[in-house]
């Protein structure tokens, strides 16, 4: 059965769980969010790329309007709570300001990953964070805290590659391409790290002791 959902399309991806904050100015949004406040409803972010509304998309929450401005601004607090698909796209939704579709809501199971590969992804990201001295506190604490959606932002994907790993239906699939995506680039990555280290020497007095010949 077809439901429909208030679009909200942006260029960046939304996973499930996802805290997403965000600053609403467009009045087309700003009714969106107070029906969502006044009606309980839910509205999707479909990811937009290359001009386009993707087919796949994450459903969301509103949390909390944080704060309202006095030109009628938002600032918002949202979660992701599942994933579409949209079957028949309204650029305006009837009545209303904003756009919006008939969508099928998918699976978004996440609890049906393989440990030893988290294990893996989870060596892989340590890795990662080390070479690009971003904040450990961002690590999950071990490989059995988190999932895939968890930390599809830290892993240096491009934002088609982030949909690609939106539109894959379970969470196996998920690790599987997040740890084919790591085995790519953490070399690269340590290899970056040690030519910017020979960049930063060269010109410096050097102790080399020369070979026996």
């Amino acid at each position: 059965m077809k439901d429909f959902l208030p679009l909200f399309p942006l260029k960046l991806v939304a996973f499930p769980g996802e805290r997403l904050n965000l600053h609403i100015f467009e009045p087309k949004y700003k009714q969106l969010f107070r029906e969502c406040k006044e009606n309980q409803i839910t509205f999707g972010i479909p990811t937009y790329i290359d001009n386009k509304v993707m087919e796949i998309g994450t459903e969301l929450r509103l949390e909390v309007i944080e704060k309202t401005y006095e030109t009628g601004e938002l600032d918002v607090r949202t979660v992701g709570i599942g994933i579409f698909r949209i079957e028949e796209f309204y650029s305006q939704a009837p009545n209303k300001l904003y756009a919006g579709a008939d969508i099928t809501r998918l699976s978004a199971d996440a609890s049906k990953g393989d440990a030893e590969l988290n294990e893996k992804i989870y060596d892989f990201l340590k890795d990662l964070f080390g070479v690009l001295s971003i904040d450990k506190h961002k690590i999950p604490k071990d490989a059995q805290s988190f999932n895939a959606y968890d930390i599809a932002h830290h892993v240096g994907f491009s934002l088609q590659q982030e949909y690609d790993l939106l539109r894959l239906e379970s969470e196996l699939q998920r690790q599987e391409y997040i740890h084919s995506h790591l085995q790519k680039i953490v070399p690269v990555a340590k290899e970056m790290e040690r030519l910017k280290e020979r960049a930063i020497l060269n010109g410096h007095f050097k102790k080399i002791v020369p070979p026996k010949i």
